[in-house]
This record gives C-alpha cells, sequence and structure tokens, in this order.
C-alpha cells in the first residue's frame, strides 16, 4: 500500500535503524515512500547510505530519500514519526537531576517529571511545536506519532496549541508486561487480556484475565508477582555484569534474568523498592520501575532504589556510546501496526497510546494527555475508558496544575509561569529559592531556553 513516511529525527541511529526495520518488515507497506529528516547532514547521510544499502541487499519495495529541509520533507506525508532531543543530551541531563536536587529538591530522576521534568520539556517542546507549525501548513490530515520524552508533557501542549492535529505519543513501556507477565503466570502471553492506563511513565496495569478461561488473572498477579519481583535482576547487577565480562546486555524483548543467564539479583527487589510499595499499599502493578514511576511522587525519594536507578543511568549512558544500531527486518515498536491498522480498518485494540483525555480517565481534565488502550481503524485513533481506582487516580491528578503551567510557560514564553509550575509540583517542597534556581536553569542551558522572559 503506498504511503509516505517521514521520520524527523532520522540521523539518530537507534531512532532511524530501528525504524525503518519496523517499516520495512511490514507487508501492508510494501511500495510506501520514506523520507528521511534530520538537522545534522553527516548523520542524516549514514541513516540514507545504510538504508538504501539495505533495501538493495534484501530488495525490498521501498523507495527512500533524505533531507534536512523539513518543509520539504513533509510535502504529501501521510505518517510523520519524531524523535529528537536538543544540544548535548546527557550534560543536559545532568543539569535537570543534579542542580535541583542542589537546591534541596528530592526528586529520583529528572527526565519526565518533576523540576528534571519540567526543563527537559522546556527546551524540548517549542522544536516540537515548530515541527507541528509546519504540519499544520503543509500536511494537517497526516498522522503524527511521537516518540519524544517528557511524553505526556509534550502531548498536552502540541494538543493545547494544535488541537487539529493527529497527535499521538507513543512509549514501548508497555513491553514490560510481555516480558514478565508470562514467566509469573505459566502462560503464554496471547493468553492475558490486558489493560493498562495512566500517565506516561507513571501507568499501572488495571485488568488482566485469561483468554482460554475467562478468569480473572490479577490475583494470581498479586499473590506471585512479589516473590518474582524481589528476586529479578535490576540495573545494579546488569551494570556488575558488564563490567566484569566486558560486554553488554540487551534487555530488550527479555526479561533481566534471561539476560544473565538465570541469575536471580543480589539485591531484594532491586530497581523496584518504590514498586513494592505502590504494589502493596494500592494494590496494583506499576509498568515502570523506580526511575520513571518515582518521577511524579514527592515520597518516592524516601523509598527508591537510588542505587538501581544511578546505575541504571550509567549503564544506560554506556550502552548508547557503544551499541551498534543495526537495521532489521524485525518489529520492534508498535507505530508500525497502528499505521496498518489505520489503513485496513482491523479494529485491532492498541495497549497504550497517548491521546488527549476525553473521559478516558475520570480523576483528570480533558486537556490532559493520558496514556490509554485504544481501538484502531480506518477513521483513526479512538481511547477507552478505564475505570481508575481512586488511590491511583489521586497520584495522576497530582500532575494536573503542573501538566497545565508546562504548557503555558512555553506558549507564553513565560518565565513567571515557570517558577508558578515549580510551586505547584508536588515533588517539590521548596519555595524561596525557585527564582533563582530558574534563572541559573535558564543561563546555564542557554541558548535553548532563552525564549522565556
Amino acid at each position: 500500500m503506498t504511503t509516505k513516511i517521514v521520520l524527523i529525527g532520522a540521523g539518530s541511529a537507534q531512532f532511524g535503524y530501528g525504524t525503518l526495520g519496523d517499516i520495512f518488515q511490514s507487508k501492508t507497506l510494501a511500495g510506501s515512500e520514506i523520507v528521511l529528516h534530520d538537522i545534522n547532514p553527516k548523520a542524516l547521510a549514514l541513516t540514507e547510505e545504510t538504508a538504501r544499502r539495505f533495501i538493495a541487499e534484501q530488495d525490498l519495495p521501498f523507495s527512500i530519500s533524505a533531507t534536512t529541509n523539513r518543509k520539504d520533507a513533509l510535502k504529501g506525508a501521510g505518517f510523520i514519526m519524531i524523535s529528537i532531543e536538543v544540544g548535548d543530551r546527557f550534560a543536559l541531563w545532568d543539569m535537570d537531576w543534579q542542580l535541583p536536587q542542589q537546591y534541596g529538591i528530592k526528586q529520583v530522576y529528572g527526565e519526565n517529571g518533576g523540576p528534571g521534568g519540567l526543563f527537559h520539556s522546556l527546551r524540548i517542546i517549542p522544536p516540537i511545536l515548530a515541527i507541528c507549525e509546519d504540519i499544520a501548513a503543509i500536511c494537517p490530515d497526516a498522522w503524527i506519532f511521537n516518540y519524544s520524552n517528557p511524553m505526556s508533557r509534550i502531548c498536552t501542549t502540541v494538543h493545547r496549541k494544535f488541537p487539529q492535529l493527529n497527535f499521538i505519543g507513543m512509549c514501548h513501556e508497555i513491553a514490560s508486561l510481555e516480558r514478565y507477565l508470562p514467566e509469573i503466570l505459566n502462560t503464554q502471553f496471547e493468553n492475558l487480556a490486558l489493560r493498562a492506563g495512566g500517565l506516561n511513565h507513571f501507568s499501572v496495569l488495571l485488568n488482566a484475565n485469561y483468554r482460554d478461561s475467562g478468569k480473572d488473572a490479577y490475583a494470581d498477579i498479586r499473590t506471585k508477582a512479589p516473590a518474582y519481583f524481589e528476586k529479578l535482576p535490576g540495573f545494579t547487577d546488569i551494570l556488575n555484569y558488564t563490567r566484569k565480562h566486558g560486554k553488554l546486555i540487551e534487555t530488550e524483548g527479555a526479561t533481566e534474568r534471561d539476560a544473565m543467564g538465570g541469575i536471580d539479583s543480589a539485591y531484594p527487589w532491586a530497581d523496584r523498592t518504590l514498586f513494592k510499595e505502590i504494589l502493596e499499599k494500592f494494590n496494583y502493578l506499576p509498568i515502570t520501575g523506580d526511575s520513571h514511576f518515582g518521577e511524579y511522587i514527592r515520597w518516592a525519594y524516601e523509598v527508591s532504589d537510588h542505587r538501581g536507578i544511578l546505575d541504571f543511568y550509567a549503564f544506560y549512558r554506556n550502552y548508547l556510546g557503544h551499541i551498534e544500531p543495526k537495521i532489521e527486518l524485525k518489529l520492534k515498536e508498535r507505530v508500525v501496526p497502528i499505521i496498518e491498522g489505520i489503513l485496513t480498518n482491523s479494529g485491532y485494540e492498541e495497549a497504550a497510546v497517548n491521546i488527549p483525555n476525553k473521559g478516558y480517565i475520570r480523576q483528570l481534565p480533558e486537556f490532559i494527555s493520558v496514556e490509554v488502550p485504544a481501538i484502531i481503524d480506518s477513521k483513526g485513533i479512538h481511547g477507552i475508558k478505564l475505570d481508575m481506582p481512586a488511590g491511583i487516580g489521586g497520584l495522576l491528578a497530582n500532575q494536573v496544575a503542573v501538566h497545565d503551567l508546562t504548557a503555558e510557560a512555553v506558549l507564553n514564553q513565560s518565565r513567571e509561569l515557570v517558577i508558578q509550575a515549580l510551586l505547584v509540583d508536588s515533588v517539590n517542597d521548596k519555595c524561596r529559592c525557585i527564582p533563582e534556581l530558574v534563572d541559573l536553569m535558564i543561563s546555564r542551558q542557554s541558548p535553548y531556553l532563552d525564549y522565556l522572559k
């Protein structure tokens, strides 16, 4: 089926190569035109060269082109995928994480939630809005899939500025259920009917049933998950293994235990000491570990596995510096099935998309982007209403004001609203030092935050 697919940020080999492999394995998308775009011409040329060689070697029915001109790339686009960062990713991330901590704010990570998530949002949302402005002018009916973080703040702001666009946030965190639940329940993943939701990196499994019997599976999860996760290796184990054996471990598509040859963790509840508290006190299974889930909760600092979080960051930074991405005819992400579902009117249920809340989660307003399952057909992406328990809904509701003010701060280019966003954030318990922290971050992260006045 011929269509035009544009990859924005294709100079990143991890995004570009992986996404190309997803597209190339699709029979439905055979014959499609793929346009690669990046602002880095050298990185873009390498991705293009690799893609052309792969198409020729595999005799694939796709055409490929590349351009640094975004407006040219977007002409006639039916589907657009965005994965970008600005500046030196890890140097800026270090500032997001460490500078607020220097001022006494006890955030556990600094990528998506808390003060770190705010400053990350303030840097990355303006260039994504610029991309969306071009899309609105050139190909307004295209479907846009965003991979960049902080996902929920990006999506919330884009929909406020461009409510007419088909802008969807995508995250692979939901795939953790596919890795862990079959081992916990001793059944094939295909035998499980699951629904999860919340905010991106802040969601829980809500329902689980066995397809063969129709029986509830959540009782078994609650009974068996603690013993399973207590012994599951975490990133401290993985980092130690990597340093000892001198090889990187690939955990995507396998559990950490499988990747390390079946060993148990040397640290109880590795990466999941906060996860344990949520499971025990709220009675629901988080989708992700402490580093992400803990970004949104003030008391997470007390109970999170800080060693595991620091070791994950060290491993991830090293992993991206040494991994050699390659194009494979293998489906790794979930965007291509969504595109296929739209083109073929399949009506299948997708496990997680980030879209504006239209009553899907009753505790949250319509303007905030939520992560929910959805039905995919030729008319688009239709979110599914979830029965969110009061306790989890309360945790989610703590994010409403900071998401609102993040969007307003960007759209109004307002330093004052940035200060207010920090002051309403439940992760922050400081007041007088906040204006100084904001001014320091604007100065240190110039030119990306210079627009804030």
